[in-house]
């Protein structure tokens, strides 16, 4: 909604943002928290932020210990391991590390023997999306050499690690191997909706879709970008709402 109670054509519907569960509430809070730690009763008070009751939120909690998302120690809870690393991922898309791009693309070519298990793939895959490496055909991945990141070892077992460079238009590679109008368009459409969003619970739901949207930047160097990437603005603006809601979750703990 906007100030002036009709619906905002660049908020949550027009995103077509799906409402948040009470899990996904509790997770969203914990991966936007540094340390991700929480008592339950600022787990709780965020709940109220989308009219979640209290019960519905401790539910959630126990689900979430007994299904090995989270731990729960002496009232308060955390992110395990699994979902540590996903934060981490999240906080590499906010601040990636990147270095000097001279022209070179890392290449990786699936050597190990054919008939692999479908988990051994699975494992593969989710890592060099990790990697924001794309597959330009089955078995070959290539991205420009400008992310500093280490590779694990799912990454480094399967596959055999190349540099290089293209023959043709680099740009037009990078175009054909990643949906850079697409990105943009929708980077620009959170960032405005999160501009324009007045209510908390609205701007909650919006800032979760723009940290998992820009888990999907690809973080190429800018020879590579469209002209006006709004990869920075969204950042800007999703780091203000992460003050924000720190901001919150203090008054909610100091009660």
């Amino acid at each position: 909604m906007n100030d002036s109670g009709t619906p905002d054509p660049r908020g949550t519907a027009a995103l077509a943002l799906r409402p948040l569960t009470a899990r996904s509430i509790v997770l969203s809070t914990l991966l936007g928290h540094h340390p991700p730690r929480l008592p339950a009763r600022a787990l709780v008070r965020v709940g109220e932020l989308f009219g979640i009751a209290e019960g519905t939120v401790r539910v959630a909690l126990s689900r979430m210990v007994a299904a090995g998302d989270l731990r729960q120690t002496d009232g308060s809870y955390g992110l395990t391991a699994r979902l540590l690393a996903r934060q981490d991922r999240q906080d590499e898309s906010r601040a990636p590390r990147t270095r000097a791009w001279h022209g070179d693309w890392e290449i990786a070519v699936v050597t190990t023997p054919e008939g692999r298990p479908a988990a051994d793939r699975t494992a593969l895959r989710q890592a060099m999306a990790a990697l924001r490496l794309a597959e330009l055909r089955e078995g070959s991945w290539l991205r420009p050499a400008n992310l500093d990141r280490s590779r694990p070892p799912v990454a480094t077992e399967q596959c055999t690690w190349l540099t290089g460079t293209p023959d043709g238009d680099p740009a037009a590679l990078a175009a054909r191997l990643w949906d850079l109008d697409g990105w943009a368009t929708r980077a620009r459409a959170l960032t405005s909706a999160l501009e324009d969003a007045t209510s908390p619970a609205d701007r909650f739901t919006i800032a979760a879709a723009a940290l998992r949207h820009l888990l999907a930047d690809p973080l190429l160097p800018d020879p590579l970008l469209p002209r006006h990437w709004p990869g920075s603005q969204l950042r800007t603006r999703y780091a203000e709402f992460e003050a924000e809601l720190g901001d919150l979750l203090r008054q909610y703990l100091a009660r």
